[in-house]
């Protein structure tokens, strides 16, 4: 969201995951309880803006302890970077690992992620132990916004480390048995579903930079593809949300650099040059710039599919290092501007960059569309799933399908070719039924260590160090 501030949250009681003040971003400065803290709604909204401060997560040049939560600053690590689009240039540190998937339980950006989202789920929790004090007229809506920002927490993190401790209430130090029990996997979905499902219900779509009804209508009809359930409901959610007035921008590049434009359904905005809201990620994507400068740099295998099936969007996806004219770097959130490409710098220092992370656009949601018809085997929809499928290429100024045909692998590249280096692709390979033969082939390749236990992450060190062995670690680790 823009302009979001850090809104100190005067609380002692400790977040689900840890036992420290870590989990408190910034540390409490009083000793007011939650309970004495909330008592107008003013003051609760100002917790459900909090919630949205904790996703776009501490900007690391400002605040370099590494005890701090970054949120989806360092999202691409455990996503981008452990599929077969990016990697690190140098080929060393704590990012390599992820890259060859040599990943250990003590890795920095396994922690700090999963440290941030159950921060989230703090936050969200917080606000819905306070509904109280809203108003009849307010209420409603507000516990839908913490139940869809609650939901993409979990949904993410479920994804990412698997079966994982459910926490749907404030809790405190010494409930260690929720904090530390790792539930299975299909308790959590089943949260997710409810809550997606109550703000589905109780959002509209005013915002952009916060929950809307189509941003958890896109959700859940993910999560529902996910699981390999409802695709007639996905489909049904999904057309719902193409005739809510979204549309995809004529100019590919204007989705990236005309921010919170018509594409846009949920995107975690950033404000340049403000050490508190603005991000630094995108400058760790480039030569000399941040602190492991050269992450996240494009990988030969996406290049391919790109320069192949870019059309107009590949200008825009990658470029040529200058400085290593070897290596490729991403061009979407461009933190200091192109002169060649008509980018404008967002801020005046690259590590206090003003580029919106988007987490869910209209192309998303029109192959999404392809995706539900295609896999639920919906034969009467197949010139609908057609009609999407053409859109989003024919945005790209390439020629629409000649077959009348979608197979499953040009849906895929598609989805890669579109929504490269956005953190779907490794999401993608597992929800395609693909990512073991596609990692596998890469790793092979490229002389990684790629296996079956590698599409999980492992449960940070830390968590089960606080355990005291209650926490058992993900196979492989």
């Amino acid at each position: 969201m823009k302009n979001i501030k850090n809104i100190l949250l005067f609380l002692i009681v400790v977040v689900a995951s840890s036992c420290g003040a870590d989990f408190l971003s910034p540390e409490p400065t009083s000793a007011i309880s939650a309970e004495d803290y909330y008592t107008t709604e003013v003051q609760l909204e100002s917790a459900v803006i909090n919630m949205y401060d904790a996703i776009q997560g501490v900007n690391a040049f400002a605040f370099s302890s590494t005890s701090l939560n970054h949120g989806v600053q360092i999202e691409f690590y455990l996503t981008e970077m452990r599929s077969d689009n990016t990697r690190t240039k140098s080929g060393g540190g704590l990012p390599q690992e992820l890259v060859i998937y040599d990943a250990a339980a003590t890795n920095t950006f396994v922690g700090d992620y999963y440290r941030s989202f159950y921060n989230v789920i703090f936050r969200a929790n917080t606000v819905l132990a306070n509904l109280g004090v809203a108003s009849e007229e307010n209420s409603a809506n507000i516990e839908a916004e913490a139940k869809f920002v609650r939901a993409y927490a979990y949904f993410n993190l479920v994804r990412l480390y698997g079966d994982i401790p459910l926490v749907e209430s404030i809790i405190g130090i010494e409930d260690t048995e929720i904090q530390f029990n790792r539930v299975a996997a299909s308790e959590v979905y089943d949260l997710i579903i409810s809550d997606l499902e109550t703000a589905v219900s109780g959002l509209d779509n005013t915002h952009k930079f916060r929950a809307s009804k189509a941003a958890a209508q896109t959700t859940l009809a993910k999560v529902y593809l996910t699981l390999g359930t409802e695709y007639l409901l996905a489909q049904q959610l999904l057309e719902d949300v193409m005739i809510s007035g979204y549309a995809l921008e004529p100019n590919f590049k204007d989705v990236f650099y005309n921010e919170g434009n018509d594409e846009i359904i949920f995107a975690i905005g950033f404000e340049s040059d403000n050490s508190n809201d603005s991000q630094d990620f995108s400058s760790e994507w480039l030569n000399g710039v941040g602190r492991s400068s050269g992450v996240n740099y494009v990988t030969d295998e996406a290049k391919v599919v790109i320069d192949a099936l870019g059309g107009n969007r590949k200008e825009y996806s990658y470029r040529t290092d200058v400085a290593e004219p070897s290596q490729s770097q991403v061009v979407k959130y461009l933190p200091n501007g192109d002169n060649s490409l008509d980018i404008e710098p967002t801020s005046a220092n690259a590590r206090l960059a003003g580029n919106d992370f988007i987490v869910l656009r209209y192309s998303d949601v029109l192959l999404l569309h392809v995706e539900a018809i295609m896999a639920g085997g919906n034969s009467t929809s197949v010139q609908t799933a057609l009609d999407s499928f053409e859109l989003v290429r024919l945005r790209a100024g390439l020629l629409g399908d000649d077959d009348n045909s979608i197979t499953k692998q040009e849906l895929l590249d598609e989805r890669r070719v579109e929504l490269a280096f956005e953190n779907h692709r490794f999401f993608d390979l597992i929800r395609f039924g693909e990512a073991m033969n596609v990692l596998s082939d890469y790793s092979t390749n490229n002389g990684y260590n790629f296996s079956s236990t590698d599409l999980l992450l492992p449960i940070p060190q830390g968590e089960i160090n606080l355990s005291n062995g209650a926490m058992q670690q993900n196979p492989g680790y």
